[in-house]
């Protein structure tokens, strides 16, 4: 598990919601909308936006998409439990993330722009740790396809279509296909500038 302290945009923690858990099947209107967020009441696998103006738009399978202003924090879990964040206001869009991590969500975090790969893998290489491509862990990374199976059943891949022209890299699910080998990791930042301590 990885120890997770740092500064992030709204924007950012929103991305990583989304890339995590509805990437393949949010209409494109939503995912262009930066007040739309997903929620989910699953436990374990519950995401809670907490805001002063939430209207529900939509329910896909069990995501809810929200349109929510003046957002005071925002709770997500994986429905593997391996996961927990919480980003807290602590001026109009930027906030604090704290929290656990699975090493593959942290490469959605590195993904969506709540960390920078580039900093991270500095840090992991003066551990002696890696990022590898195309790495799976067991137990991990299902939560999207889940998703696209309760949305769409079991027939086709609707994630090229749903996201076509968005932005968004479409090359990774859930939790996705990174994994940090080896060794436990904690992660500040503040301001933008991260720090971290290793320790193996």
């Amino acid at each position: 598990m990885v120890s997770i302290e740092t500064t992030a945009t709204l924007e950012s923690f929103r991305r990583f919601l989304i890339v995590s858990t509805c990437r393949s099947f949010m209409p494109e209107s939503y995912m262009r909308d930066p007040e739309v967020f997903p929620e989910r009441e699953n436990s374990p696998g519950t995401i809670y936006v907490e805001a002063a103006d939430k209207v529900t738009l939509k329910k896909i399978g069990d995501v809810t998409f929200v349109n929510a202003k003046d957002i005071l924090g925002i709770i997500y879990s994986s429905k593997s439990g391996n996961t927990r964040l919480m980003w807290r206001q602590i001026r109009r869009r930027i906030g604090k993330v704290t929290g656990t991590a699975s090493v593959n969500a942290l490469v959605n975090l590195v993904e969506s722009g709540v960390l920078t790969r580039e900093w991270v893998e500095e840090y992991l290489s003066k551990s002696g740790l890696r990022l590898d491509e195309g790495e799976r862990e067991k137990g991990e990374g299902k939560e999207e396809e889940e998703e696209k199976r309760n949305r769409y059943g079991s027939g086709g891949d609707v994630g090229s279509d749903a996201v076509s022209g968005t932005g968004y890299d479409t090359g990774h699910d859930d939790e996705s296909s990174n994994r940090v080998k080896d060794g436990n990791m904690d992660i500040g930042a503040s301001d933008g500038r991260q720090e971290a301590r290793t320790s193996i």
